[in-house]
């Protein structure tokens, strides 16, 4: 039996005991109907890895040519499908023009002054070629990466495609970010073309893209060519004469006929930059044929989609999410995908609830982040409207506390709708850990069972196998097709970053994804949070979720962030920063009683050091909570570090000054 050291372990805190089932009528008219139908199709995937696969390319995608082999794994490399020839479009737009869906609504989109478009499968077919065929116009050629900065218009997502049309490289880079942020993806990127927008509406105020633009690609500092801008708010911009062109001049005239490129399966499909702890941002590289066909049977299976859903991802397309479940997945099973513009404010909170009512939106599909800012609005907003449309909710970027779980399952889900807590990372491509919604029943704040093709384990610092419920380093022991396929311009980030092998091994290869996790006794996957986040309290190792949980757990708390910070005894001590629901006041006594509750839910080992409230939490513009900025605080440190992922950075200075003040206060 293996010796496992307390350093080399987490120690997982939280109980939780309740279980939800899969309600019976779900079940019975769901893609996978029970959990033996899970069971055999995951026997399947792992006894014959490669044919299990090479059955569902076949039967799910459309190929111009077939491959003559499934997989060639040469770790860490993976090609998937040799030599197969396809188009993401085809099997996005085209294959769907042959049957009843020509016809069937492909995009729904509201903006938030309230127009609102709608595209047939015929209509996008017809943008997309159109847009295909300015960048033609523009000496766009296969290989060429363009790069998409732009708001959550309709205009975004046939760029997208039209990209891939032609066989050219999308980056597309968050409408949101500066343009310090931008220039640095355009540089890494070594994209020939931008399209963007002269703004666009968030919040009830214009955001200037074009402005950004201009800053970003002053003194030639990229290779950027030509600018392409489409008219979205109508304010009045700086256009570059030979270099910035806008859409509807462009497309005077141009030809809808645009035939799909043949692509090479292992051919670049995007670039997407994701942010590291430290360094610069990650391009990571994913590829046109096994990112087809996972993102296709992930979408199919997880959100048991139907041909009369209307399916709503509320990502942003300039994260992973956006690609995968908002456009790619959803278009290729011929579904009806919607998007919006705005986000829930305070002139219109419940802009959410009204779009599911008013669009009879069936599967939705947000983040924790938002769902706890829903919670913190109070459940009287969304009781205003009809969400019986509602038959399915998801969940993505971050592990969900149990308690805010319920609150989603009975307040928005009336206690009817399935839950699929779905982890995976931009480098994943898809989904990796989720449950299916007629077939495995779910443990709030659970990741759930591996998706059918998916090896996944906790091991220790040495790639050894750590007990049931004891945490530990998530890792995926096996190629998928979604996979990265590299750091663009940058192989041995690559390698290091995700395949220096744990494993003592040296013919064992794993892809270690950098989050801290436990297997529970039921095989199910519990996320504990980063293992940057990890903190040793009196020789203690604690993951940052839990504890977390701990707090959201109580009626006061509507998020929590926690950190480590040094302490001569114990090593680290528990630092948490914690924003309150309304109608809850910062006290000392709430204070005391908070750190009171954490020693119930979990144990006086657990119980926190610091107790800082807080308006609100540094965080990416993807909800994501920015850690690293905490630990610098609660340390007393000099916050250092780039903030422009941040979409408060003003925050920062906030809370710092508010650590300095807060011995003083309580």
């Amino acid at each position: 039996m293996l010796n496992h050291h307390k350093e080399d372990t987490i120690e997982s805190v939280l109980k939780e005991k309740r279980i939800i089932h899969p309600p019976s009528t779900f079940s019975a008219n769901a893609r996978i109907k029970s959990f033996q139908d899970y069971e055999k199709l995951y026997q399947e995937s792992i006894s014959d890895s490669e044919n299990f696969w090479g059955n569902l390319a076949e039967k799910e995608l459309h190929w111009f040519n077939k491959w003559d082999r499934v997989l060639e794994w040469d770790p860490p490399h993976a090609k998937w499908f040799l030599n197969g020839k396809l188009n993401i479009t085809y099997n996005c737009i085209d294959r769907h023009l042959t049957s009843s869906r020509r016809n069937k609504p492909a995009i729904v989109w509201e903006g938030e002054p309230g127009d609102s478009r709608t595209l047939t499968y015929e209509e996008l077919h017809v943008e997309v070629c159109k847009f295909a065929n300015v960048l033609k116009q523009l000496k766009v050629t296969k290989g060429d990466c363009v790069a998409i900065y732009m708001p959550m218009i309709p205009e975004a997502i046939i760029a997208m495609l039209a990209c891939a049309r032609i066989g050219s490289v999308h980056t597309v880079i968050f409408g949101g970010f500066s343009a310090e942020s931008l220039k640095d993806r355009l540089k890494d990127s070594q994209a020939k073309i931008l399209v963007t927008a002269d703004g666009g509406f968030r919040k009830d105020k214009i955001i200037s893209l074009k402005s950004q633009v201009d800053i970003a690609l002053k003194n030639n500092s990229s290779i950027v060519e030509k600018v392409v801008v489409v008219k979205r708010t109508s304010e009045s911009i700086a256009m570059e004469h030979g270099r910035d062109y806008w859409l509807h001049d462009l497309q005077q005239d141009i030809s809808d006929n645009c035939p799909p490129e043949i692509m090479d399966s292992e051919d670049a499909l995007f670039i997407l930059y994701t942010s590291g702890s430290t360094g610069k941002p990650k391009g990571v590289v994913h590829t046109i044929g096994g990112y087809s066909l996972y993102t296709h049977i992930t979408t199919k299976w997880i959100f048991d989609i139907q041909d009369t859903d209307t399916y709503w991802c509320t990502a942003d397309i300039g994260w992973i999410t956006g690609h995968s479940y908002g456009v790619y997945g959803p278009l290729s099973n011929g579904a009806t995908s919607l998007f919006y513009e705005g986000v829930p404010r305070p002139s219109n909170p419940g802009c959410f609830w009204d779009i599911i009512e008013r669009y009879k939106v069936n599967i939705f599909y947000t983040a924790p982040t938002a769902i706890r800012s829903f919670i913190k609005m109070g459940d009287d907003i969304p009781k205003k409207f009809n969400l019986s449309s509602l038959r399915l909710l998801g969940t993505v970027g971050e592990p969900i506390n149990p308690e805010v779980w319920m609150w989603y399952y009975e307040i928005i889900g009336n206690e009817k709708c399935p839950i699929v807590d779905t982890w995976w990372q931009t480098e994943t491509g898809g989904v990796m850990i989720t449950s299916l919604p007629g077939a495995i029943s779910s443990k709030p704040g659970s990741a759930s069972l591996p998706f059918p093709g998916i090896v996944p384990d906790i091991v220790d610092k040495n790639g050894d196998n750590v007990p049931d419920n004891t945490g530990g380093l998530l890792i995926i022991k096996n190629p998928w097709p979604s996979m990265l396929r590299n750091i663009h311009g940058d192989r041995q980030r690559f390698e290091e970053n995700y395949w220096n092998s744990l494993s003592k091994k040296s013919d064992e290869h794993i892809y270690f994804s950098g989050d801290s996790a436990r297997r529970d006794s039921d095989g199910y996957f519990w996320i504990l949070g980063r293992t940057d986040d990890v903190m040793n309290i009196s020789g203690h190792r604690l993951g940052s979720m839990e504890l977390e949980s701990a707090l959201v757990s109580h009626q006061a708390v509507n998020e929590a962030s926690v950190v480590g910070k040094p302490h001569e005894i114990k090593g680290e001590d528990i630092y948490a920063f914690v924003t309150l629901n309304n109608g809850f006041e910062a006290t000392n006594e709430l204070i005391s009683e908070l750190k009171q509750h954490v020693v119930q839910e979990i144990g006086a080992i657990a119980r926190p050091g610091t107790i800082q409230f807080t308006r609100e939490l540094p965080k990416t513009r993807s909800g994501k909570i920015v850690r690293r900025f905490l630990r610098q605080i609660a340390a007393n440190q000099n916050i250092k570090g780039d903030r422009s992922t941040i979409v408060n950075p003003d925050i920062l200075d906030e809370l710092k000054e508010q650590a300095q003040l807060h011995n003083h206060k309580y």
